[in-house]
């Protein structure tokens, strides 16, 4: 049984036969409408609503190449440049006004009005244009001159540094509707009253501020681009430094699992053969050594199911055991053969310790010693363990290299001390990494360790 869909049709309104526009179908508007629009929209929002916005100047920034080598009372000076140069502009165009005017109090008057604007820039940029067109046709109409028409030469340099101010403190959309609105008036002014002037300067001041306002217009965009590029690399460098961490984390869970799963297996045994060891052990005993026994294998299958988790497509699981301090004696052969004059120095009473402990002091040292290697090639490295009370200590120092020059930057920089200070903090130890006075660089450890594992050593 199929069903047929109707359609519902409003009844036109009162009865008649006409139809309500509102039940009209929708018309969508042509890109080009709505380009118009979004226009005229910013026209309105740039040059009309936010034309009394208040937004004074900011002060330049003193973290500049050049105000950097500055002295602190000539960096202050330096940071009000931008409010100097306006103030310098105005100025200026005071100073051309009053005497293309012939000085007097005519002459003032139009060199306040051609002023005026260019200081409003620094406290309102939008007004400041429209302050510009009103000063320019006052200074026009006083003039009473046959020739720079429309804009009398004061008023011609005025409201180009207008221009530029408000293009260089607003965007790229506002600095095209300001030199559209100035053709206006150009065009306008030429037109209807220009008749009886000898030199039209429209044409000057159009093609002028339109190289000025592109200029502009390309540092705009170049500024926006360097703050992307600047902002992109920011947050690679924070997804980097996340992954290298996540990696060194893996890094030490993947070894730490040869560690904890021994140990594991030893509770698994040792609940086994308790029993055993007890001539007629009570029931209670042995379930309470078979229930050891199964959360101790329980936890084996969790572990090796954590440990897939964490491990690579492309891991392979070592073939020898973790190694832990009685290997550092190969380590330093392995760095002597790569050119590297490493000593090692063993103060206190050796002993066991927990192979976490052994093992991550041994990743430490290798590390160190790689990072040596790498950024320092030639130098000479000391490596002191010290078997104090309470814990380990681990200190690896190497001096400068012979040849700076043969240095290389390494993409990896930083990675080895964000894996030392992992294993570190899993163990609640301490660490401190710098260069030293010499000019080499030194990495002091110290791992602690329980006082239970001190007795049982």
């Amino acid at each position: 049984m199929t069903e047929t869909p109707q359609t519902h049709t409003p009844p036109p309104p009162n009865g008649t036969g006409t139809a309500d526009p509102a039940f009209a179908p929708y018309k969508p508007r042509s890109p080009e409408y709505r380009l118009a629009a979004d226009a005229l929209r910013g026209l309105r929002q740039d040059l009309f609503t936010d034309a009394f916005a208040y937004r004074p100047l900011p002060r330049r920034a003193v973290d500049g190449p050049v105000v950097r080598r500055l002295g602190g009372r000539f960096r202050e000076y330096a940071s009000w440049t931008p409010h100097a140069l306006i103030a310098a502009a105005a100025f200026l165009a005071l100073l051309v006004s009053s005497t293309t005017h012939g000085g007097g109090n005519l002459g003032l008057l139009v060199g306040l009005l051609t002023l005026a604007p260019v200081v409003l820039t620094m406290v309102r940029p939008v007004l400041a244009f429209w302050a510009s067109l009103v000063a320019t046709l006052i200074a026009t109409v006083l003039d009473g001159s046959y020739s720079d028409w429309p804009w009398p030469p004061g008023a011609f340099f005025a409201h180009l540094v207008v221009l530029a101010v408000v293009a260089i403190r607003t965007r790229p959309r506002t600095a095209a509707w300001i030199w559209a609105l100035t053709a206006v008036y150009g065009f306008f002014a030429e037109s209807l009253f220009g008749w009886n002037h000898y030199t039209a300067n429209t044409a000057p001041m159009l093609v002028v501020s339109a190289l000025l306002l592109l200029a502009i217009t390309v540092w705009h965009i170049r500024r926006e681009a360097e703050q992307e590029v600047t902002a992109q690399q920011t947050v690679t460098a924070v997804e980097r430094s996340r992954r290298t961490l996540l990696e060194e984390r893996t890094t030490i869970a993947r070894e730490l699992h040869d560690v904890v799963a021994h140990h594991m297996s030893v509770v698994a045994i040792q609940a086994e053969a308790a029993p055993y060891r007890v001539e007629n052990p009570p029931p209670e005993l042995e379930r309470a050594f078979a229930t050891i026994r199964e959360n101790a294998v329980a936890a084996l299958t969790e572990l090796r199911r954590v440990l897939g988790v964490v491990r690579a497509e492309d891991y392979e699981a070592p073939d020898a055991p973790q190694p832990t301090l009685a290997d550092l004696d190969a380590l330093l052969a392995n760095v002597r053969d790569a050119g590297l004059d490493a000593g090692r120095t063993v103060t206190g009473a050796v002993r066991e310790l927990p192979q976490g402990v052994e093992l991550s002091a041994y990743r430490i040292v290798q590390e160190a010693l790689s990072n040596t290697l790498r950024h320092a090639p030639g130098a000479s490295a000391r490596v002191e363990i010290g078997y104090v009370l309470g814990g380990l200590g681990v200190r690896i120092v190497n001096g400068p290299p012979p040849e700076p020059s043969l240095v290389k930057p390494s993409p990896g920089a930083g990675h080895g001390i964000t894996g030392m200070r992992e294993r570190v903090s899993m163990l609640n130890g301490e660490m401190t990494a710098g260069p030293t006075d010499e000019g080499g660089y030194e990495v002091t450890v110290f791992l602690p360790v329980p006082a239970t594992s001190e007795d049982d050593a």
